[in-house]
């Protein structure tokens, strides 16, 4: 895996940042701008076209929002397909407690898309990244449950002479809304349900990411229908177009002036942009305007938008805001109850619903899934010698440390306190014992800083258990590598230890 560090000109990224890269396996460049690349591994260049997994921008107390917001604008101009991931400067001490620190969602509002608290955090955040996030099915069942921020029904906006027939249809699209979890899904839900009340040529729904006096803001193209494809120009276009939904390469940058100014005035815009009449609705969600909402009726012979037509958007506009604002915060609550806080690695939750699944994959096809138990040892003496805030940074060098030791398709969990847990699918016992070892020697001779510099060496028990071979079903494979781990803990510690066979 190989990252850019994007870096302000006479600035040079801190020493944490690239040995938590470094000892994770990931090659890193700093980048000064989009033109020169030096690679901070090797002290050579890295050729502009080179095309990272991730830009990380490191996040200085007190930064300033249009700093901020330069760095975003530069990393998307050099490198449009590669996530941006904002990484603090280690933990808040006693000299900078008080110091103003952006938020997660402020980051992530100035075009951030993840955000490590710690360097340490790293390694853990880009695997997750590489894996998809990790959001499981079984959350988007709860979407509905989500409030709007106590907003008015649809019926007491829409105009009074809709007919019945066109009523219902309003409300079905109203409906329609609550049965999705993410934004684009929202969007093209909504463009679906409003084209049969409104005729027009071509919808298009936008996405800003900044404040109305923000003359920056970015507008991105979220859903379109009606859209004529174009030939890709380049081959970041090609990818592009793959991955955007009829044809939305098309529209991006080039929202219509009727759209900035509905952004800007918080108001319905109609205006003639060439041979298109252009109605555009802005999408107020948590008091500010999130995006907006367009119609365009082309041709010579096209009629203006009727009043009746601007007050029934303008009505439901309402419940799609609403919508596209609560799916960010679903997306961001599956997320956040699937992931440990402090060390980015799955949780005790989300291990549970994927252990289920590997075992039920492993029993339909006759394969074997195997099982770590890992507990650090005399975890305690680390809090009570140096202090809770040194004990967290252990942990979350212990969780890079183990990602080094396995595969990209091991999940590794935070279990809770100074557990931690290891599903290997498609293992059988001496691989994964094996594994073990080579996890718990990678944590002896690893040198644990504890974020302020210290020296300190660390052991660990584990204990391995196998589908099928010591246990029947997933709450019993937890439990026999937890038995097994006590083992290694009673044997003299700094061991692997794994479940005997079960007699019959």
């Amino acid at each position: 895996m190989h990252v850019i560090v994007l870096k302000t000109e006479c600035d040079q990224p801190e020493p944490a940042l690239l040995d938590a890269l470094r000892r994770a396996g990931v090659s890193a460049a700093v980048s000064h701008d989009a033109a020169a690349q030096n690679d901070v591994n090797t002290g050579g260049v890295v050729a502009p076209s080179v095309h990272p997994f991730a830009v990380l921008y490191e996040v200085a107390d007190n930064a300033g929002v249009l700093e901020l917001h330069a760095a975003a604008e530069r990393a998307a101009a050099a490198w449009p397909l590669a996530p941006l991931v904002a990484c603090r400067r280690g933990l808040p001490t006693e000299t900078h407690a008080d110091a103003r620190r952006p938020d997660a969602a402020a980051l992530k509002r100035l075009g951030f898309q993840a955000v490590a608290d710690d360097p340490a955090q790293l390694p853990a955040l880009l695997r997750e990244l590489e894996s998809g996030g990790g959001a499981d099915d079984e959350l988007s069942e709860h979407a509905s449950e989500v409030e709007s921020e106590n907003l008015p029904p649809a019926s007491l906006l829409l105009p009074e002479e809709l007919s019945v027939a066109r009523l219902r249809a309003a409300f079905e699209a109203v409906a329609s809304l609550h049965f999705v979890g993410d934004q684009q899904s929202a969007a093209q839900t909504a463009l679906a349900g409003l084209a049969p009340l409104v005729p027009a040529d071509r919808w298009a729904i936008y996405l800003t990411d900044g404040e109305p006096g923000d003359l920056s803001t970015r507008f991105e193209p979220l859903a379109a229908r009606g859209l004529t494809a174009r030939a890709p120009d380049t081959v970041a276009d090609e990818l592009l177009s793959a991955l955007r939904p009829d044809s939305l390469l098309s529209l991006v940058g080039g929202e219509s002036d009727a759209a900035r100014e509905a952004f800007r005035r918080a108001e319905v815009v109609i205006r003639v942009e060439g041979a298109a009449r252009l109605l555009a609705v802005p999408l107020v969600g948590g008091h500010r305007v999130i995006g907006v909402l367009e119609a365009a009726r082309e041709g010579a012979a096209a009629r203006d938008f009727s009043g009746a037509e601007t007050a029934l958007l303008s009505a439901l506009s309402v419940p799609v805001a609403a919508a596209l604002a609560n799916s960010v915060r679903i997306a961001e609550a599956e997320r956040l109850s699937l992931t440990d806080d402090l060390t980015k690695l799955h949780n005790a939750r989300f291990l549970r619903q994927h252990l289920t699944a590997e075992v039920k994959r492993a029993r339909r096809y006759g394969s074997a899934v195997s099982l770590l138990f890992l507990d650090i040892d005399d975890f305690k003496e680390i809090n009570d010698r140096h202090g809770h805030l040194v004990g967290s940074h252990v942990l979350m060098e212990m969780a890079a440390v183990m990602l080094t030791g396995v595969r990209d398709t091991d999940v590794v969990s935070r279990y809770g306190g100074d557990e931690f847990v290891v599903v290997l699918p498609e293992t059988a016992l001496e691989m994964a014992l094996r594994v073990a070892e080579r996890v718990r020697e990678q944590i002896v001779e690893h040198v644990f800083n504890g974020g302020r510099g210290l020296r300190l060496g660390l052991t660990a028990s584990c204990g391995v258990a196998c589908f099928p071979a010591h246990a029947q079903s997933p709450q019993q494979l937890v439990a026999r590598a937890d038995a097994a781990m006590y083992e290694a803990k009673a044997a003299r510690k700094n061991c692997v230890r794994h479940a005997p066979e079960p007699r019959h």
